[in-house]
């Protein structure tokens, strides 16, 4: 893992998402400043900042920090493909249920 590996992938995300520099900056309560620095490898991103960046761009901090492919509707589907129909379609009505009951709880 390298500064500039590392901004040169979060420099991805943000055109990904379509952003400038000032809007993502803004977005993770960082000057645009120093985005720039942390997109061409000359500053890094706090551990709070990643966790912002993480939930900003969905994209997990493995793949951030190294460039590791982690695409959760992959993983999913793997993970779902050994089960019937009928029993996913039974979870998901537990997992419906069981977030109407923690809403209840509120």
């Amino acid at each position: 893992m390298s500064k500039e590996e590392v901004g040169l992938r979060i420099r991805k995300i943000r055109i990904n998402m379509g952003m400038t520099k000032e809007q993502f900056a803004k977005a993770l309560s960082i000057s645009s400043q120093y985005l720039g620095m942390i997109e061409r490898g000359k500053g890094s991103l706090s551990i709070d900042k990643l966790y912002s960046l993480c939930t900003l761009s969905n994209v997990s901090a493995d793949f951030i920090l190294f460039g590791n492919e982690c695409s959760v509707i992959e993983t999913t589907k793997e993970a779902l493909s050994t089960y019937s129909a009928d029993q996913i379609a039974s979870g998901c009505d537990c997992l419906n249920k069981l977030a109407l009951f923690i809403r209840s709880l509120n």
